[in-house]
């Protein structure tokens, strides 16, 4: 294998490509590369734990095999538009090469996207990626297309879950994928006013590193922040772990240049909050594609915290922990991040350390006999809680004092930095678990939801049993898997965020059976008083959930807005209503 470049992705897969979970000869599962925690150890546990999950035997040699070659369509013809293209732009601000075409014709959605690339086939490809450097490029392109007719698509990081980038197979004109990441930078920082103006190629991780370069960060940080850019985290509306003290993206968020068949849609300053009469900016959050091209945004920013402190807190069973939560949220000492998993991701945690040797193992044996034999916790039913504390140490103390005790009041278990910070970090690592999985005939998708505090156990059993009739209605071999975790805490609500799986092996077809159970569990949600989605966006796989969201009326005025902004449909994704 030809060590990959510094930083290069794998493309249709998750994340870098010089990442990937392997097991070993041992039946050990290694994740390689040095990016990680998890990097450069064996896992022993992890097979026998998958194993147990699934009910089946897993042979390392039995894997699926990727195709090797992959056929791309042959570009729409369209002569004029691409003879204008080559005409307005330099060479290397376009591509008509079919590995950049294929890789902007898909998000990474499991189902509908990434195995269909990887074991099957997409159904449509984009003609032409244009690679936009400036606003005034957005608008150039915006305008070449309404003269030729062409649909163009908005491509940040590629990281959608939703099918937001999933081509329309009906979609008879060219369709270009205007990727934003060269517009990356900084343009400026008001550290007097603690705004910086960014343009919104930028990912993450170079947003992070830009600021705290200058002693700032944004920190906001979703599941993909080393990946997902700015303007993708205002299309989908984003949200991060440490949105109790950063916020959501629209509390981040003051401005909004969009660019759109129209003209620029913004404010002509940023403010905080303004009485103006009705607003538009908040309109063009989660706008998913359908109006136009985000080039830059004005955020707040913030002094890089004094004392950042992990905790971590094991609870004999989730809904202690769940009690636990809601008085937290009540409280005046929430912490930037918390986040409950029940036993099933903790117990996965579990097997994803290494074989412990010497005093450690003896320190392990130890810790287990006090949990098990001395506090009587169920091994079967205990869940963990990390926590991230930042500010003030003053501020950071106070928090840590009073989470800990009132988690002993819920019975929990004080279990330390170490943890915490290692459950915390862990996050950016396990999105490489989906394709080890999937090469081994396991797949499986994550979803979301936002709901009331009074509905998470029934919304979890509903999920549940819905996935245990699917799983036998299909004829599905082995169990299905099912976890869950509170990921964020509102006043009134919680975001709760699933995973699922199942076994694939003899299944014909195990790409459609998902999509079909991923859709009838969105419907358990739904019918269970969760919402559409807490933060991944609508796109196409949850369209048919909208009436259940808005009103009729709402619903017209949104896609009278689209007419309005975009005639010609030049943005004509499909995504959420249009």
């Amino acid at each position: 294998m030809t060590a990959p470049a510094e930083n290069s992705l794998w493309g249709h897969k998750w994340g870098f490509a010089d990442t990937y979970f392997k097991i070993g000869a041992d039946r050990a599962v290694m994740m390689h590369g040095d990016r990680y925690a998890l990097s450069g150890y064996a896992m022993p546990h992890l097979v026998p734990y998958i194993e147990s999950l699934f009910d089946i035997q897993l042979d390392p040699d039995d894997r699926l095999p990727e195709r090797e070659a992959i056929n791309v369509p042959s570009v729409t013809p369209h002569p004029a538009f691409y003879d204008a293209i080559e005409t307005a732009f330099p060479s290397n601000r376009y591509s008509f090469e079919d590995r950049d075409r294929l890789l902007h014709s898909h998000g990474q959605t499991t189902f509908e996207e990434v195995y269909k690339v990887l074991y099957r086939k997409l159904e449509r490809v984009v003609d032409m990626v244009f690679f936009c450097a400036s606003t005034e490029d957005a608008e150039r392109m915006i305008e070449l297309a309404i003269a030729h007719d062409v649909c163009l698509v908005p491509f940040g990081g590629g990281t959608s879950v939703s099918c937001a980038l999933t081509l329309p197979p009906e979609e008879t004109r060219p369709i270009v994928s205007v990727d934003m990441k060269r517009m990356n930078r900084v343009e400026w920082i008001d550290p007097k006013n603690l705004r910086a103006r960014v343009q919104a190629g930028i990912t993450g991780a170079q947003l992070e590193a830009a600021l705290r370069e200058r002693g700032h960060t944004c920190s906001h940080e979703p599941d993909s922040l080393e990946l997902s850019t700015l303007g993708g985290w205002i299309a989908t509306n984003a949200s991060g772990m440490k949105k109790n003290r950063y916020g959501n993206i629209e509390d981040i968020v003051e401005n909004i240049t969009l660019v759109t068949p129209s003209g620029r849609l913004e404010q002509v300053a940023a403010t905080s909050r303004v009485a103006m009469g009705m607003q538009l900016q908040p309109l063009l959050f989660g706008n998913e594609g359908n109006l136009g091209l985000v080039t830059e945004a004005t955020i707040k920013i913030h002094p890089i915290p004094a004392q950042t402190q992990y905790n971590s807190l094991l609870f004999p069973h989730f809904d202690r922990g769940v009690e636990c939560l809601y008085e937290l949220a009540q409280s005046n000492y929430i912490p930037a991040s918390i986040r409950l998993v029940d036993n099933y991701q903790f117990r996965f945690g579990q097997a994803l350390k290494p074989a412990a040797t010497g005093l450690k193992a003896i320190a392990d044996r130890l810790k287990k006999q006090y949990v098990l034999n001395l506090k009587k916790f169920d091994p079967t039913q205990m869940a963990a809680a990390t926590v991230v504390m930042e500010g003030s140490e003053s501020e950071v103390r106070y928090q840590n004092d009073r989470i800990a005790a009132l988690a002993k009041q819920y019975g929990a278990l004080v279990t330390g930095a170490e943890n915490g910070r290692r459950g915390y970090m862990l996050t950016y690592a396990i999105a490489y678990f989906r394709d080890f999985l999937a090469s081994h005939h396991i797949i499986g998708e994550t979803f979301e939801t936002s709901a009331p505090w009074s509905q998470i156990q029934p919304i979890c059993t509903a999920v549940q049993q819905v996935l245990d009739d699917k799983h036998q209605q299909f004829g599905l071999p082995g169990k299905p898997y099912l976890s869950y975790r509170i990921s964020q805490i509102y006043h009134s609500s919680v975001c709760i965020y699933f995973m699922f799986g199942f076994y694939t092996k003899g299944v014909r077809e195990p790409e459609v059976i998902g999509s079909k159970i991923e859709y009838d569990l969105r419907r358990a949600i739904i019918d269970n008083g969760g919402s559409i989605s807490h933060h991944h966006g609508v796109g196409k796989i949850r369209r048919a959930f909208v009436p259940d969201t808005l009103s009729e009326a709402s619903i017209d005025l949104l896609k009278q807005i689209k007419r309005a902004v975009d005639p010609a449909n030049i943005f004509g994704i499909r995504n959420t209503l249009y």
